[in-house]
């Protein structure tokens, strides 16, 4: 079966109008997301992928956040030309976002079963009865024990873990066609980890619910995404299904970022190679490539021409000018 298109981001930029310089947060970046299917966006801290997830549900704060170019087209209509009332009609319903952290996102002065409802009565129409029992349910289905009782607990006697696994479950609420999930597992263990990461597949799976995973976890990639988009200094440097990109990386930063993670196969004497240097500054990049001061394999032109993304085999898109690429 031909799985149809969700989500096509095209040519998005997003940047904040500050006093020190115009912030390039996300700039030019362009990608999409099946039915079903899960995407990750991987990078380093401040590479612009939660901005480029706020975009898409038009959450960034204006000002001195704007979104200056580009496309979000979901299911066929382009969510930037909607308003703001069209708009919550998506958001926490037909899209979904689960929220890098828990302590800031929930409201600390109302229960979960508060919370949690609300999308339920604004999206679903469910009464205080149906809503307990699907809230209930919804904890249940992210393990959180006694959910009967704890539903009308207040987010600060929860763990940390616990409220990232009501978070998730908010996100879930409405069986959403498309869900962001923004550092999804931060404040859990590893066992808690994959529970919620087979939730989220499961749920992919028998709804048809797509999944956007934003995560510097290359660990949760390999396992779960089928495809990756690589960011760096708010651009998508490559792009590939995972497999590909994990057993032929071609971008000089997506071998940086390989290297730099610990393997099980790794003799106790080898030592894992960081990248050398720091991000750029988005206020203030360099006129060419942005990882050109960074790079190994960087060439004359680098330093004065942007690459774009260019199909170096199928279904792969490097942003480079290095020989690296075609080895």
């Amino acid at each position: 079966m031909v799985k149809k298109k969700i989500l096509e981001v095209k040519n998005l930029k997003t940047f904040f109008l500050t006093p020190e310089g115009t912030v390039k947060a996300v700039n030019g970046v362009s990608y999409d997301v099946m039915e079903g299917e899960c995407v990750a966006l991987v990078g380093e801290s401040g590479c612009g992928k939660s901005v480029s997830a706020l975009s898409i549900l038009q959450l960034i704060p204006d000002p001195p956040g704007e979104i200056v170019d580009g496309e979000i087209i979901f299911e066929g209509r382009d969510l930037l030309k909607l308003n703001e009332k069209e708009m919550r009609r998506i958001r926490g319903n037909r899209i979904a976002m689960i929220f890098q952290e828990p302590t800031t996102s929930l409201n600390p002065v109302l229960t979960v079963f508060r919370q949690l409802s609300e999308p339920l009565h604004i999206h679903r129409n469910l009464d205080k009865k149906e809503a307990l029992k699907e809230t209930v349910e919804l904890l249940q289905l992210v393990n959180i024990p006694d959910a009967d009782v704890r539903v009308r607990d207040y987010p600060h006697q929860f763990s940390g873990g616990m409220q990232q696994r009501i978070m998730i479950a908010m996100g879930l609420s409405c069986s959403p066609e498309l869900l962001i999930a923004d550092e999804p597992t931060t404040s859990v263990d590893v066992t808690i980890q994959a529970q919620l990461l087979d939730i989220m597949r499961r749920m992919a799976n028998e709804l048809g619910t797509a999944v956007i995973i934003i995560t510097h976890n290359l660990g949760i990639v390999a396992r779960n995404a089928d495809r990756v988009n690589v960011m760096y200094a708010g651009r998508i440097v490559e792009k590939a299904t995972t497999p590909i990109l994990y057993s032929r990386p071609r971008h000089p930063y997506t071998m940086g970022l390989l290297a730099s993670v610990p393997r099980l196969t790794q003799q106790s004497n080898e030592k894992l190679v960081p990248i050398r240097g720091m991000p750029p500054d988005l206020s203030n990049l360099p006129a060419g490539c942005a990882f050109f001061p960074r790079c190994d394999h960087a060439l004359e032109k680098c330093a004065h021409e942007v690459p774009d993304l260019e199909e170096v085999e199928k279904d792969h898109y490097v942003a480079c000018f290095s020989k690296v690429r075609s080895q």
